[in-house]
């Protein structure tokens, strides 16, 4: 898509990484800014928007990308809220869905939701994903596969591995298993979508579920 810039609306973009945002999400003060003769193809923004109808430096929440800076065309790879970096990994939610797109190719599975959980590994992190699939997997293949995909999608995660990212663990259960779950927290419907980045108390309430309906040990 291509931002407008002659109508009412003035942009500023802030580099979605840790010096401007924490771990979950959220802006810090005094971030980093950019107007749009200042930003880089390849790099991803957050938006700010002052409008001529009232908003002052709204927050839009979407992180984008340019892939074109004569044309000020974007993509749009995910959410402020909707990342895992724990360690300087900077996962976007277009990485994984990337890499799982890649994986369910690959092996010719069909993967209908995953969630990912970030969790402290000894002194260090570990990455736990949950796939959602009912057909018959190689697990340990589809591991190593994942991460091998999220390696090369991702430079800052690639580093990581050989360093604070110790651990990618991957669990295969049924889709009905992520279905319930939406049923059992009222969220059932097409316009409600299953979490791709579970952090704080969603994430001990998805692992209470798995463990109470007996698909993992906690």
């Amino acid at each position: 898509m291509h931002l407008v810039l002659n109508n009412g609306i003035f942009y500023e973009f802030i580099p979605f990484d840790h010096h401007n945002f924490t771990e979950e999400g959220e802006m810090r003060a005094n971030p980093q800014t950019f107007k749009i003769d200042e930003v880089k193809k390849g790099k991803e923004y957050a938006v700010l928007i002052t409008t001529n109808a009232g908003s002052w430096r709204y927050l839009i929440g979407d992180v984008i990308r340019f892939v074109s800076i004569e044309e000020c065309e974007i993509v749009i790879t995910g959410r402020t809220k909707l990342f895992l970096s724990l360690c300087g990994e900077h996962l976007s939610l277009d990485n994984m869905n990337k890499a799982v797109e890649l994986v369910s190719k690959e092996m010719n599975i069909d993967v209908r939701e995953f969630t990912v959980l970030g969790e402290p590994k000894d002194s260090l992190f570990a990455h736990h994903w949950y796939l959602g699939t009912d057909d018959p997997v190689d697990h340990e293949q589809l591991t190593l596969q994942l991460d091998e995909h999220l390696k090369q999608i991702n430079d800052d995660y690639r580093v990581e591995r050989s360093a604070a990212l110790k651990e990618v663990v991957v669990h295969v259960l049924p889709t009905r298993v992520f279905l319930r779950y939406m049923e059992q927290i009222g969220k059932v419907g097409g316009s409600n979508k299953f979490p791709r980045v579970l952090k704080k108390e969603k994430a001990k309430d998805w692992k209470a579920y798995l463990s109470q309906e007996k698909y993992l040990q906690v």
